[in-house]
C-alpha cells in the first residue's frame, strides 16, 4: 500500500489553460520512469483550474519525485503558465482501494 502522496494545486494564467493542460498530458511519461511514484493523475477541476495527485510507497520516493524531472520542469514553465505558484500538499493515506 502506498503510504505518501502529494496533491499540487495549479491555476492557469488567463489564455494559459490549453498550454497547462499540455505541460501536464506531457509529463506522463517522465512520470513512468519513475519507479518510487506509484500512482500519478493529472486533472483538470474547472476552466483554468488544475492538479496532480500522485502517491508513493515512502518519503524516500516523495522526495525523490519531488527533485525529479516533473518537478523540475513544472518549477521551470510555472511564472509563464501559472498565475501563482503551484500550492504543493504532502498527505499521509489512511487507506486506500486499488486494482491489486
Amino acid at each position: 500500500m502506498a503510504k505518501t502522496a502529494l496533491y499540487v494545486h495549479l491555476e492557469a494564467k488567463p489564455g494559459k489553460e490549453t498550454e497547462v493542460e499540455a505541460f501536464l498530458k506531457g509529463a506522463l511519461p517522465l512520470v513512468e520512469a519513475e519507479p518510487g511514484t506509484t500512482t500519478w493523475f493529472a486533472m483538470k477541476m474547472g476552466p483554468n483550474s488544475f492538479g496532480i495527485f500522485d502517491t508513493f510507497n515512502n518519503e524516500g520516493d516523495r522526495e525523490a519525485h519531488l527533485s525529479g524531472a516533473v518537478a523540475k520542469a513544472l518549477m521551470a514553465k510555472a511564472p509563464e503558465l501559472l498565475a501563482s505558484p503551484p500550492d504543493i500538499h504532502k498527505i499521509d493515506i489512511l487507506a486506500d482501494k486499488l486494482p491489486r
